[in-house]
């Protein structure tokens, strides 16, 4: 059985282990989410702002963009000065204080809008350097602000845009419009289900020796029927590139091409002479004076068919009247009797026209 001495001096050694272990865990915590060195002094540099835009204590501070130490104290100066309200104190690592001008300027940033604030400090050129409690220079606070506030109106505009969008997935739910029916009708997915398996059916058919398709894939004879069109087609082509045939000689001969382009020659020299009103064809279109003897041919016709259709003369009473109509018609008739009697027995006509002799 271990003795009392041995028991203490186990557990000192238990405890003291624990001791380190936590010491080391809480030094890996700090260097893992701190910013600080806890092995570099610091030095402390004031600024003022108009306003401190919400920023804490512990902030960090941040040279173009680099952490170089931390914001201290926030407080009111009591100062009537705008720009000397709130007064910051920024610790910066002593061995970077080198490299921050007098001319240097501090300003509130975030990482985004809804970020953590931090000041960030945009070195300056002047070559004298910045001295321990020494002040630098601030931008107005107010771009930032107005930076923040067309954040939240784009987070407003954000916010609106997620609850229409949330409206129309409760829609799709509810199975409303066709997306919805899409997702939760299941008359819709068995029409769809039917659909799919109709074209897996045509697929089918078309892999098969069956149909138009099919036999034009699979079957030979209409394959080589196919080949033999197209090498009738190729055998075409090569003849009327040979100059064989009309076509061929058309697009080969020389001669022709030039009676094709003569022929065309003439058409247009035709359509020249005809627009300048050359030959009858040109002046019947381009004659201002055939034009006139025409319309006032046309003018006098349709008079004369006006006058016949109001009764005016011979033919116009023949075409109206009713009653010459009915005379000439009898005397037609009378006429027509007295040929047919005159057919019918000449001698009688003959005796009477001799008696008057």
């Amino acid at each position: 059985m271990p003795s009392a001495r041995k028991v203490g001096w186990a557990q000192l050694r238990v405890g003291l282990l624990a001791l380190v272990a936590m010491i080391i865990v809480a030094t890996l915590v700090f260097l893992l989410t701190g910013s600080k060195d806890i092995f570099a002094s610091e030095a402390t540099l004031y600024t003022f702002l108009n306003d401190s835009a919400a920023l804490t204590e512990g902030a960090i501070v941040r040279l173009n963009g680099i952490p170089v130490g931390s914001v201290g104290k926030i407080s009111l100066t009591g100062s009537t000065d705008p720009n000397k309200v709130i007064r910051l104190d920024l610790k910066v690592r002593q061995d970077l204080l080198s490299q921050i001008p007098v001319d240097s300027l501090a300003s509130i940033s975030a990482e985004n809008v809804l970020g953590t604030k931090f000041i960030n400090i945009k070195k300056g050129q002047s070559a004298e350097i910045v001295k321990p409690g020494g002040t630098i220079g601030s931008l107005d606070t107010r771009e930032f602000d107005e930076v923040v506030q067309q954040g939240y109106s784009l987070l407003t505009a954000l916010r609106g845009i997620l609850e229409r969008v949330d409206k129309i997935v409760a829609v799709i739910e509810a199975g409303k419009g066709s997306i919805g029916k899409l997702i939760v009708d299941d008359e819709f997915y068995d029409r769809l289900v039917s659909i799919v398996a109709e074209g897996q059916k045509i697929s089918a058919a078309l892999a098969s020796d069956r149909g138009t398709i099919g036999k034009l894939i699979y079957d030979d004879a209409l394959y080589r029927d196919v080949r033999n069109s197209l090498a009738r087609l190729d055998s075409l082509i090569e003849g009327l590139q040979r100059g064989e045939g009309t076509a061929g000689r058309f697009l080969k001969d020389p001669a022709l091409y030039e009676e094709a382009r003569q022929t065309v020659g003439e058409a247009r020299s035709l359509l020249s002479d005809l627009n300048a009103g050359r030959g009858s064809a040109g002046k019947f279109l381009k004659s201002d004076e055939l034009h006139d003897r025409i319309a006032g041919t046309i003018t006098r016709v349709d008079n004369m068919l006006e006058r016949l259709n109001a009764g005016q003369g011979t033919l116009g009473q023949l075409l109206v009247n009713p009653q010459l109509y009915e005379s000439v018609n009898g005397a037609t008739r009378e006429l027509n009797g007295l040929l047919q009697d005159f057919r019918a027995n000449p001698r009688k006509f003959l005796h009477i026209r001799l008696s008057l002799f």
